[in-house]
């Protein structure tokens, strides 16, 4: 007797989901999405607008865009990705659809339902891609942890550090004024 075959999904899948259900693809395979909770919102909106105020007063080429915002990681139709916030920095990966490639900088602020999803699954999935930062952001433990993929550090911070940006070497973000 032969094993019943997985279905693989692609992002055609993702589109014909009933209005206000949200998933990501990962290679292959449907990940729903639970509804955000207030704090993990505070932070999504407080650390976009610092991000982008940054962005904006240095004259930076950078566009930043806070979740839902589709990103295709690779161009197999397999993985699609809404990051809580995402830097781009080039343009051409970039249409009307989301981002097609890695963003440069990715920030996921961990929920209960995701906390597997964003330090394992998606640190994977986001190094291979070529990410060049990911920043964890869990406040359940009072955590940042940030991964700098083109240095290969990895450095903890806790929400009363002002944690310095990789792609940005004079940015920093003092959590602990983001008022959450």
């Amino acid at each position: 007797m032969s094993l019943p075959k997985e279905k693989i999904y692609t992002t055609e899948n993702i589109y014909t989901l009933p209005e206000g259900e949200r998933a990501e693809l990962i290679d292959g395979q449907i990940y729903y999405m639970a509804p955000p909770g207030r704090k993990h919102q505070e932070l999504v909106n407080n650390l976009s607008y610092v991000i982008n105020d940054y962005i904006r007063k240095n004259n930076g080429g950078c566009k930043i865009y806070p979740a839902p915002f589709a990103v295709f990681l690779n161009a197999d139709g397999k993985n699609y990705v809404e990051p809580d916030i995402s830097v781009i920095c080039d343009k051409d990966k970039l249409d009307d659809f989301g981002c097609n490639g890695a963003p440069d900088w990715i920030i996921e602020i961990v929920s209960p339902s995701s906390i597997s999803m964003d330090y394992n699954t998606k640190l994977f999935k986001y190094r291979t891609a070529k990410v060049r930062e990911y920043w964890i952001v869990d406040y359940t433990k009072d955590m940042i942890t940030v991964y700098n993929f083109e240095t290969e550090q990895m450095n903890r911070y806790e929400f009363s550090d002002s944690v310095p940006s990789g792609i940005y070497p004079d940015l920093l973000i003092d959590f602990s004024q983001l008022n959450i």
